[in-house]
């Protein structure tokens, strides 16, 4: 019942505390805006942001764009009343809960069935409500794939970048960039690999983390093309200078989305009677196949997700 579909290139992090970004948000271009009781909420003033929270999800003005509250992790005191008190207040206007901090499939299991009796009390659609499990330690590393399957509520599963570094001791203040000394390659490859195969196996999302230095454009482009690359589905904005370029990585170039639509149109053609039945057939100067159309199908869903046109369209061969 929960939607694994709905487009998250840019996530946006808002302060649960802050009404003048929290307004701000609704008319910016994000596809998630996730409104934080978290890191970004400090311990005085997060009761205070649960019912701000609230009242902005029940005023509405969210058209277009995924609605997620992030909640304290599970090791604190206030994770409980975040949640009893977030989706009894807001619940038909929220899409999902974001648990920091995952560490075993246990945690996702309480969430799920803490979930469950809040929508059974208040009368909400049972198992509507997503969670969205962020990575941030070792641990949470190791059990990634008991995570992933923890719940049928799972959307995304998101590496948390800047807690991790710090679990592992690497050697770096600037989240997301190489830490000092290591010229081997990509010390982040095996994390956001780790992390996407778990997700993939259980077809749920897997979101990239923040890139802290907000001014730095440039490094916010090449950190998020490494992601983008690799296949995943988004990437967290902290500011709405990112917005822009995060929602251009994560969506297919305009000749790639046209060449995938051309890819299944001819495939669908080639392969009717009409087409001659054919499993391979050549497209330009390209062989195509069922492998051609499943990896086509993949580059059309984020094109059209997107909202892209095409500005090229095949036509069968005359007769």
């Amino acid at each position: 019942m929960v939607d694994r579909r709905r487009p998250r290139r840019s996530c946006l992090a808002v302060p649960g505390s802050s009404q003048k970004m929290i307004d701000k948000a609704r008319g910016l271009p994000a596809d998630q805006v996730f409104l934080d009781l978290e890191d970004a909420c400090a311990p005085l003033a997060k009761p205070g942001a649960r019912k701000t929270i609230v009242a902005a999800l029940n005023e509405g003005g969210w058209e277009g764009k995924a609605r997620v509250v992030r909640v304290n992790d599970l090791t604190t005191e206030w994770t409980y009343r975040d949640v009893v008190e977030v989706v009894e207040g807001a619940g038909a206007n929220l899409d999902c809960i974001m648990l920091p901090k995952v560490q075993t499939a246990g945690q996702v299991a309480w969430l799920d069935l803490t979930l469950t009796q809040i929508e059974k009390t208040m009368g909400y659609e049972v198992g509507r409500i997503g969670i969205e499990a962020q990575i941030e330690n070792a641990k949470g590393l190791v059990e990634v794939d008991a995570i992933a399957t923890a719940s049928p509520r799972i959307e995304t599963i998101i590496f948390g970048p800047a807690d991790f570094m710090a679990s592992i001791n690497m050697k770096s203040l600037v989240v997301g960039e190489q830490p000092t000394g290591y010229d081997v390659g990509d010390a982040y490859h095996y994390i956001l690999m780790r992390i996407l195969m778990a997700a993939r196996a259980t077809d749920v999302q897997a979101i990239d983390g923040p890139y802290l230095q907000i001014r730095d454009l440039d490094g916010f482009r090449r950190v998020t093309g490494r992601s983008a690359a690799l296949g995943y589905d988004g990437k967290w904005v902290l500011h709405p200078g990112q917005i822009d370029a995060c929602n251009e990585l994560f969506s297919p170039r305009q000749e790639d989305y046209d060449h995938a639509e051309n890819i299944l149109d001819a495939y669908d053609w080639f392969t009717s009677e009409a087409g001659g039945k054919r499993g391979a057939a050549m497209l330009g100067d390209e062989m195509i196949d069922e492998a051609s159309r499943k990896m086509a199908l993949v580059v059309s869903a984020k094109g059209r997700a997107a909202g892209m046109t095409r500005t090229d369209r095949w036509t069968p061969p005359a007769e």
